[in-house]
């Protein structure tokens, strides 16, 4: 063979090399990609976290905590963490910005004393158990709800007390926090006409709660809620809208010990005789282990409508 056709051949040869080796390259880096995929499928869910957070997973491939996103990104996951502590609608009057997760069931029980000193008689009521009960279905974002109670009331001349109207609800957990953007939530809700003849509404009273919240540092968190309600004066019987607006910040003292301290009002709109309330409130919560809490709180009326002062315990569990 001659010298000029070695070398066409050897040109011809690298050519063909220059063409496949890319080719090759690109079926090793998907065969190699596929085999990070792979372990995603069956891995923890921390460990699929920490896959998105080295971007070797598309964020849309791992189940979100929250319906909605402030923004795309891969930093963030928002929703419940089953690894934590349990994060309760109890002891304030704001309820929880999170949901408790697909599957999980959480009991959340309570007991409240109330004192009310009017036209010179000296009221008081008891709460028990104050039930609610909250389960995660469908997603980690959807949380469906619902509330019974038993309430009593004394009064120098008279004692009354029955089951109070049946509370449904669903809590959508809306957005993670992300910076200054909170963590949202809301709740429709309405209570059903179930209770003894004192204490029904004789009909559905509806309403819609919004929460939303920030963590602030590793010790300190705010929330606050805005909701209406349908609700019936009880003299008159005649329907007004109730709005309720609420603020609290939450300290973490220790590992098991919380506090808080909360602003709350109840705003009626058109009623007829039936006045704004404020209540100025705080507690203290101890974790038993991550699946249960006990609580205290305490809370004063901060206007002439309002009660004089209330207290009250509960517990609180998770069942995965």
């Amino acid at each position: 063979m001659s010298k000029s056709k070695q070398i066409l051949r050897r040109l011809k040869m690298c050519a063909l090399a220059c063409c496949t080796l890319p080719l090759m390259m690109m079926e090793n880096s998907f065969a190699q990609e596929a085999f990070e995929l792979r372990p995603a499928v069956n891995a923890s869910a921390s460990d699929r976290l920490q896959l998105v957070s080295d971007r070797r997973v598309p964020s849309q491939q791992i189940p979100r905590g929250t319906l909605l996103q402030w923004s795309y990104g891969t930093h963030f996951s928002g929703g419940p963490d089953f690894d934590a502590p349990l994060v309760t609608d109890r002891p304030d009057f704001t309820e929880a910005s999170s949901t408790v997760g697909r599957g999980v069931a959480q009991l959340e029980l309570g007991y409240t004393y109330t004192v009310d000193r009017e036209d010179g008689m000296r009221n008081q009521s008891h709460s028990f158990p104050e039930t609610l009960l909250r389960y995660g279905v469908l997603a980690d974002w959807f949380e469906f709800r619902a509330a019974l109670n038993y309430a009593e009331e004394r009064t120098p001349f008279s004692a009354s007390g029955g089951a109070e109207d049946l509370y449904l609800g669903a809590k959508i957990g809306l957005t993670p926090q992300e910076c200054l953007l909170p963590e949202m939530a809301i709740i429709p809700q309405m209570w059903v006409p179930t209770g003894d003849d004192d204490l029904t509404a004789n009909e559905v009273l509806p309403g819609v709660n919004w929460i939303y919240g920030w963590e602030l540092n590793d010790w300190l968190s705010t929330a606050g809620s805005t909701q209406f309600n349908r609700s019936l004066d009880d003299n008159s019987q005649s329907a007004y809208t109730e709005w309720a607006q609420s603020w609290t910040l939450a300290y973490s003292i220790s590992n098991r010990v919380g506090a808080y301290t909360e602003w709350f009002a109840l705003f009626p709109h058109s009623g007829d005789a039936v006045k704004p309330e404020h209540y100025f409130n705080g507690g203290f919560t101890y974790l038993l282990n991550n699946d249960v809490q006990w609580d205290i709180r305490a809370g004063v009326g901060l206007n002439g409508a309002a009660d004089d002062y209330f207290l009250g315990t509960g517990l609180s569990l998770r069942f995965h």
